[in-house]
């Protein structure tokens, strides 16, 4: 397994004290499936995941939701912005597929301005309007 793409113990948010400081101090961004904490200080993006009973009685709807959003933490933390996120998975989660689940922590992530906006696609379309010959003598 590559380094990089891992995630090793030092990258995760385990400890009570670490959540409770995240809760407290840290920028909150919400959808609808979910709430991604960021608390921006020094060092490695960290992950910590929260996905109560309220969201999925069964340990397997629970442990499908942590499975996602970890695996999608994994591959974008080069491209995060160093700190603390807690992701906080709400009832509607236990409902989406896995694609759902990685595009809401994708936007929370921009809307918390963690992850770079995409860039534009190259320049700018072409005009549909055919451009007019100049007239003579101008």
């Amino acid at each position: 397994m590559n380094a990089r793409a891992g995630f090793p113990r030092h990258v995760r948010v385990r400890v009570r004290a670490d959540f409770d400081r995240v809760f407290a101090d840290a920028k909150r961004t919400a959808s609808p499936l979910l709430a991604v904490h960021l608390l921006r200080e020094p060092g490695p993006a960290r992950l910590g995941l929260a996905v109560s009973r309220k969201v999925d009685r069964r340990a397997v709807g629970r442990n499908r939701i942590k499975r996602v959003l970890r695996e999608t933490f994994r591959h974008l933390r080069p491209q995060l912005a160093p700190g603390s996120y807690v992701v906080v998975a709400r009832p509607a989660a236990a409902a989406a597929d896995g694609a759902t689940l990685r595009a809401a922590f994708l936007a929370a992530l921009r809307r918390a301005r963690a992850l770079p906006l995409d860039a534009p696609d190259g320049t700018m379309p072409a005009s549909p309007i055919s451009p007019t010959p100049a007239p003579p003598g101008a």
